[in-house]
C-alpha cells in the first residue's frame, strides 16, 4: 500500500483500493481470531476455578509507552473484558486486584522490598521474613492475599472436595 499511497489532492489508484480493502479484511480476520481466543481461554479458566483474582490494569495506558505494540498483538484488553464477562456469565467470584506493587511485596508477610525487582532475577526474597519464592508465584500470592480469597488455595487445590475427586 505504501507504494501505491496517492499523493495529496490526487484520487487513489484502483489498486491501492483494493490493497487498502485487503488490509481492512485482513486486520478484521486477526481480531476475530483474538476474539475467539480469549473467549475460549476465558471459558477455560473460568469453569477450572471458582474464584479469580485478576490484575486490574489498564490496557489504553500500555497504548502512550512502548509496550503499545506487544499489549495490542497480545489483545490484553479482549482477553480481560472476556474473561470478565464470562465469569458474569457462570457466576464465578472474580476481583480485580490493583497492580501496583505486586513483585516488590512478600506474599507472606505483606513487607515491600526497598528496590524494584529487575525482569532478569527470576527469585524473590523476603527480608524480613526470609521467605524465598520464584518471583510470578509471589506475585500470585500478593494478588490472592489482595483479593481477599484463602491463600491455602491458592496452588491449584480445591478445599471444597477431597484430593483427587474431579467434579462431574
Amino acid at each position: 500500500m505504501a507504494r501505491r499511497k496517492p499523493r495529496p489532492g490526487r484520487k487513489a489508484s484502483v489498486g491501492y483500493r483494493r490493497a487498502k480493502a485487503r488490509a481492512a479484511k485482513t486486520c478484521h480476520q486477526v481480531a476475530g481470531r483474538r476474539r475467539d481466543d480469549a473467549r475460549k481461554w476465558a471459558k477455560k479458566v473460568v469453569r477450572n476455578f471458582d474464584q479469580i483474582a485478576v490484575e486490574d490494569f489498564r490496557p489504553k495506558f500500555l497504548a502512550r509507552s512502548t509496550m503499545a505494540r506487544k499489549a495490542a498483538d497480545a489483545a490484553i484488553a479482549t482477553a480481560k473484558a472476556e474473561l470478565v464477562h464470562m465469569a458474569a456469565k457462570h457466576a464465578r467470584d472474580l476481583r480485580l486486584v490493583n497492580p501496583a506493587y505486586t513483585t516488590m511485596d512478600c506474599g507472606d508477610c505483606g513487607a515491600r522490598a526497598k528496590h524494584r525487582l529487575p525482569l532478569s532475577e527470576r527469585t524473590y526474597t523476603c527480608e524480613p521474613c526470609g521467605s524465598t519464592k520464584p518471583r510470578d508465584r509471589n506475585s500470585a500470592a500478593v494478588m490472592v492475599a489482595r483479593a481477599g480469597f484463602n491463600p491455602a488455595g491458592a496452588d491449584r487445590v480445591r478445599l471444597d472436595r477431597p484430593l483427587g475427586v474431579q467434579a462431574a
